[in-house]
Parts: C-alpha cells; structure tokens; sequence
C-alpha cells in the first residue's frame, strides 16, 4: 500500500469528523458526563484511553481483513480480485463523501451489517459504566471500536484490498489516529464544536474532499487495467 493511501485512510478520519460527531458525539458526551469528579478539567487522560482502545480495535480489525483479502490474492492469476476491491473500496469512499456532504444516505444501510456482533458486544460496555479508572476507559474504548459505522467499515474495504495483515493493519492504524482529534475534541469540548461542524459548507466540504480520494482510486484502477490489463493487478497498490 502506498504512502498516498496511508494519507488518504488519515484524511478520510479527520475529515469524518462531520459523521463522528452525529455517531459518537452522543456516547462520548455520556461517557464525559460519567467521568469521576476527580477528574476535574483533566479528562484528556481518559479521553485518550478510550480513544486508544477505540484505535486499537480498529487495528486489529484491519489486520483480519487484511489476513481475509491475503487469502483471495491467491487467486490474482485466475480472478481479478485486487482490481475488484480497489475499484469496492474507492466506490465506497465516493458514496461516504456523498453522505458526508448530506447529499446520500446509502451508507446507513452499511451499519446494518455489523449489528449481529453489536448486539453481543454492547452488554459488556454497560458493566464498564460509570469510567471509575483509565484501565476501564481504555476497555470500553476497545469494546465501542466494534461499534456499527459506515466509516469504519468503508475504510475496512481498503483493508481488505491491501491483500496483507499488516498492511491492513497499518491502513485502520492511519485512519484510527485520523479519528484521534475529532474525537478528543468532542469529549472536550463538545458543545462548543456541534454547531460548525454541522454547518452545511462544513459538511459538503469535507464530504467532497472524501469523494476524491475515492474517485482518485477509481481513475487509477482504471489506468493500471487499460495500460497492464487484469495481470497488472499489483500494479494498482503502486
């Protein structure tokens, strides 16, 4: 994977700052407001802990769809698996910019395919309620990474596509830590931060912005096809 896509997958959870806010905006309030008193004005801490396990999960699922896509790339010299996936993964970043800018909703359908091991997963982070310590913060960080979200998901495809553990890994790291300051930002200072980046020009600005990269991707899949054709599948990653 290229250090462009490395770039792109950071951008895409900076600038999904507008989607983080509408899907976790509402959790990280609940967990400011549990934070213990103690804490007083330093809750960054905690903030931090849960945004690394948030991360870490993240990586994690990186790496097993990476593993995943590994083992159709053993199929590249029959089947055009890579192009396919790169071409998946650059349709789904358009169609996320789109939702960004408010201009299409097609991504919430996407959500619903990891509402199963949600169900599952969602009793457990009752039990670290209210945050008493970072250790806890840190384990419901962890258990909120598997939370259902189309943004999550969109950059898994890229993942998926990497046809690598570690690549795939390292691609949900990047994006992760793009995710980093939208939400220690939410957690501190949230209500100042809903207004503008609900704005509209916010919105449409940072969901064009997505779109690119992903119609980046599509131009590119179809230049290595026209100059390599399908055995130039290695070439897309370039």
């Amino acid at each position: 994977m290229s250090e462009f896509s490395l770039i792109a997958v950071f951008f895409v959870g900076l600038l999904g700052g507008v989607h983080c806010l509408g899907m976790c905006g509402s959790l990280v309030g609940i967990f400011t407001a549990q934070l213990p008193a103690s804490a007083g004005r330093s809750r960054w801490p905690f903030h931090l802990a849960y945004s690394s396990g948030r991360i870490a999960s993240y990586t994690l699922a990186g790496a097993l769809v990476g593993l995943l896509g590994q083992a159709g790339m053993l199929l590249r010299d029959q089947v055009p698996v890579q192009h396919l996936l790169f071409a998946l993964s650059s349709l789904m970043l358009i169609a996320l910019g789109l939702y960004l800018a408010g201009l299409s909703g097609a991504v919430r359908s996407i959500e619903k395919l990891g509402g199963g091991l949600w169900q599952r997963i969602q009793p457990y982070t009752k039990r670290l309620l209210p945050v008493t310590s970072l250790p806890r913060a840190l384990a419901l960080g962890a258990l909120w990474g598997w939370l259902p979200c189309g943004l999550v998901y969109s950059v898994l495809i890229t993942a998926l596509a990497s046809g690598d553990a570690v690549r795939g890994a390292s691609i949900m790291l990047a994006f992760g830590l793009g995710t980093l300051p939208n939400l220690l930002a939410i957690g501190l200072f949230w209500e100042r931060l809903r207004h503008w980046v609900q704005a509209p020009r916010v919105r449409m600005a940072a969901g064009l912005i997505v779109a690119g990269f992903g119609v980046y991707g599509l131009v590119k899949v179809g230049y290595t096809f026209a100059t390599y054709g399908w055995s130039g599948s290695c070439h897309v990653a370039a």
